[in-house]
């Protein structure tokens, strides 16, 4: 036994264990040779694990995890909660960040107009900055590079004719960071992403009523270069309806092929019954008894439709009843729009295409994600819409050519409703879950006007959807708050590693969760609202935070500061050094 550590009986040493900060316990660990004997004990890290963290005895372990005492110090040590650096290169809101697929590098964005590049080595340095003042930005908003990291997506706040706002997109190339072409988009807050390495999606917003329009999906050249007359520099992807004054915004390309192998299975009982093979589905169905249900063959319905030029029978109805004067309870202009829009859309929409997700695990499906909306204009459902191999490239005929004449909007394939309004979105790093940060709205609320949405509140729930089975999996997470009023509201960004999540928000905190236990592991100081997370894609004990205070925070883990410390040469070798060479 060491010299200073008495004896204790296993009890007494077991609830001190329970009660001592989780640093004392490791300290106590490298002086004690009775903690040593006991420090193995799978029966009481077990218990110390779900006693300090507060988590469920029936969450499992984690699967990668080999002891308890292992799982206990991967949390205390690998979180990464301590701040190593500041940089403060911009001169106002930082308002995004993200990195390389390589993670040697990483771009901001701020309202001071300006994209950074940044270089990931031992300390950050700025690389370069593009200032996109000149052509008419107000300010950048977003960034994304492409998979082989050769481009950067730039997205902004656009300032148009008589001051209007809308927005545009910039390819920057990361060889000698010239600007490459420049794409409208619209509105700004669609943001625009990349599809695959050279082609780009971004928006464009078409008023049809006062409160009814149409978005339409393009996907762009990033080189915007024309080989011959035959190749196209744009196509149209989709045209999609909205109601109630909401629109497509947010997008964001998720791959379908990486499903067969998640990074980590949020599903308990899918865990113990885990298998190689990911089996196909329907993103159109909501439930299992629908996916069982026979679907018609596309020519029926296409013979269900009315012929072109005809009124539909549901709007002949309206029509009747609105001449007629049966129409009760009367109901305003924007009702009436919006019912006249809803019967419309249902007879002119190109109705989804059943069976197109291959069972092939190398298939190249993709979904579009995005924010939408049905009852009002604030973004509270995500509408998702596969995406297939030839519709990946601006190569052959513009899409919708091939439309009947009296097909004028695509159908989505699945919709899931948040009731509330959802801040942020992000995507697992193999993109098999996604995150939504969304404020609630009353429980019951009933929306009478689209332009009034319902109050939201202040506590950010963060959402986890499997997009294999379309379902909401684990309970949401409740630890951000955001304050802003529903017409005020902005984006939150998060970002999701292999085993953590992390969220700023408007308390001047980021935050950062375990994926596998739900809880919340770390609250990252700033001076302002945290609007933007990243972590790096090679080493998730790295995270950058971005804030209003015009900061940008680096944060490592415990271990990472202790690897990076003892890598450092000692001043007083280096002294010593310098004097024997003095001398010789």
């Amino acid at each position: 036994m060491d010299a200073g550590c008495p004896r204790l009986p296993d009890t007494v040493l077991f609830e001190i264990f329970l009660y001592l900060d989780h640093a004392d316990v490791l300290s106590v660990g490298l002086v004690c040779q009775q903690w040593r004997a006991v420090a193995r004990d799978e029966f009481l890290w077990k218990e110390l694990f779900y006693r300090y963290y507060r988590v469920s005895r029936d969450v499992p372990r984690h699967p990668g995890a080999v002891s308890w005492y292992d799982e206990f110090q991967r949390l205390y040590d690998t979180i990464p909660c301590v701040e190593v650096q500041a940089l403060k290169e911009h001169n106002d809101q930082v308002l995004h960040l993200s990195f390389s697929h390589s993670g040697c590098l990483f771009a901001s964005c701020s309202k001071d107009c300006t994209v950074k590049i940044w270089s990931n080595e031992l300390d950050i340095s700025l690389q370069h900055s593009s200032n996109m003042r000149p052509y008419n930005w107000s300010y950048t908003q977003f960034s994304q590079f492409n998979s082989d990291d050769s481009l950067l997506l730039v997205s902004g706040v656009f300032v148009g004719p008589h001051n209007s706002s809308s927005g545009e997109i910039a390819v920057i190339s990361m060889e000698n960071f010239t600007l490459l072409s420049r794409v409208r988009n619209k509105p700004y807050d669609v943001f625009g992403c990349w599809l695959n390495e050279t082609n780009l999606i971004s928006g464009n917003l078409h008023r049809i009523g006062r409160i009814t329009s149409c978005s339409v999906l393009w996907l762009n050249n990033a080189f915007q270069g024309i080989e011959s007359e035959n190749v196209n520099v744009v196509k149209r992807l989709f045209k999609i309806q909205n109601l109630n004054a909401s629109t497509i915004r947010t997008v964001m390309v998720a791959d379908c092929s990486r499903y067969d192998c998640p990074d980590l299975l949020l599903d308990y009982e899918e865990q113990l019954a885990a298998s190689s093979t990911c089996p196909a589905f329907d993103v159109g169905s909501d439930s299992e008894e629908e996916e069982a249900r026979p679907r018609p063959p596309p020519e029926r319905a296409a013979r269900e439709l009315p012929a072109a030029g005809a009124v539909p029978r549901g709007l002949q109805r309206l029509l009747d009843d609105i001449v007629g004067g049966r129409l009760r309870p009367a109901v305003t202009d924007a009702e009436l729009e919006t019912k006249v829009a809803e019967l419309f859309v249902h007879s002119r929409t190109k109705p989804p295409e059943p069976n197109l997700l291959p069972t092939d695990s190398n298939s190249k499906t993709k979904y579009l994600i995005f924010t939408t909306g049905c009852l009002t204009y604030s973004p509270h459902q995500i509408g998702i819409k596969r995406i297939l191999p030839h519709q990946m490239t601006t190569a052959g005929p513009v899409l919708g050519e091939e439309r009947r004449s009296d097909e004028f909007f695509d159908s989505l394939d699945h919709v899931i409703d948040i009731h509330g309004h959802i801040i942020g979105m992000g995507l697992s790093p193999d993109h098999r879950y996604l995150y939504v940060n969304s404020r609630a709205w009353p429980r019951d609320c009933i929306i009478s006007d689209p332009m009034q949405p319902p109050p939201i509140a202040e506590e950010i729930d963060l959402h986890v959807f499997d997009l294999k089975t379309m379902k909401e999996v684990k309970r949401a997470l409740r630890a951000h708050r955001a304050y802003t009023p529903n017409e005020e509201c902005f984006f939150i960004f998060l970002d999701v590693s292999k085993d953590f999540v992390a969220s700023g928000a408007e308390d001047r905190h980021g935050y950062i969760w375990d994926r596998h236990y739900n809880i919340c592991l770390a609250k990252l100081q700033h001076d302002n609202v945290v609007n933007s997370v990243a972590f790096s894609p090679v080493e998730q004990e790295l995270l950058l935070t971005a804030s209003d205070d015009t900061t940008i925070k680096v944060w490592r883990s415990p271990r990472a500061v202790r690897v990076r410390q003892a890598r450092r040469p000692r001043p007083r070798k280096l002294l010593f050094s310098w004097l024997m060479n003095q001398k010789s």
